[in-house]
């Protein structure tokens, strides 16, 4: 499954990239997050709790930030697993400079398995589309702030 979406901010570059990789604005803006707890150089263990349609769960996952060039681009990626689910997933956020702030790039593909992928694979492209916009609305109000 892939997502994609461009979102802008009225902050400039640097202060785009230190609140994205702070982590205490993303234990707060990662919908259904739990508990983000740093495990290692830019590894963190994540707890979620979300729901599809009808079919919600508790997720552990592990988050990893790789091939940082700050303040351009880095790469998340996401392994995790829970309610009889596996997601394995990487995005490339990339941030521009623009005439009014910065902008996020983000390319992302996801591999779900279990049942959710059976039960609710026509909800999964909308309900991505919906979590990510929810995290960077989260994201552009905490940098904004």
């Amino acid at each position: 499954m892939k997502v994609s979406g461009t979102y802008s901010f009225k902050v400039g570059r640097q202060k785009l990239w230190d609140t994205l990789l702070d982590t205490d604005v993303l234990a707060a803006c990662i919908p259904g997050c739990q508990a983000f707890k740093p495990i290692g150089d830019d590894r963190y263990e994540v707890s979620l709790k979300v729901g599809l349609g009808a079919i919600s769960g508790s997720y552990k996952a592990v988050v990893e930030v790789a091939d940082k060039d700050e303040p351009n681009s880095y790469t998340m990626r996401v392994q995790g697993k829970g309610s009889g689910t596996t997601i394995k997933g990487e995005g490339a956020i990339t941030l521009v400079e623009t005439e009014s702030g910065s902008q996020a790039r983000f390319e992302g593909d996801a591999r779900v398995t279990g049942i959710i992928a059976r039960v609710g694979q026509r909800l999964m492209g909308g309900a991505s589309k919906t979590m990510v916009d929810q995290f960077f609305g989260c994201i552009k109000a905490k940098a904004e702030a």
